[in-house]
């Protein structure tokens, strides 16, 4: 299993106030993938969103396949990826990029 998360490719993130895309390929072959988000970062897009009146000025956040974690770092989220993997949960916390459409679209409610 390898996983590869977004946020190593970027100049610079906060740890602990931030999200990423991260995707997991089995030894199969399929790949899955899952938005990991901070505690903090919720708060931050929370009140983000009453200023700007998205998603009902803050009363909800609709984010498929998302995973909350302490921070953004290698070591955790392997951890975590491991932990679901292991629990035999992967297919139901992460999208499957097998199924992406033509267009690009992945299948954010299929698991």
């Amino acid at each position: 299993m390898t996983v590869w998360c977004e946020f190593e490719v970027w100049p610079s993130y906060d740890p602990l106030d931030d999200n990423s895309d991260v995707i997991v390929t089995l030894e199969d072959g399929s790949r899955w993938a899952a938005l990991f988000t901070t505690y903090q970062n919720i708060k931050t897009l929370a009140e983000k969103n009453r200023r700007t009146g998205e998603c009902l000025s803050g009363q909800y956040l609709d984010i498929p396949h998302l995973i909350l974690v302490e921070e953004l770092s290698r070591p955790l989220i392997e951890a975590v990826v491991e932990d679901i993997a292991q629990n035999g949960t992967l297919a139901a916390c992460f999208a499957c990029l097998d199924s992406v459409d033509k267009a690009g679209n992945m299948p954010y409610n299929t698991p």
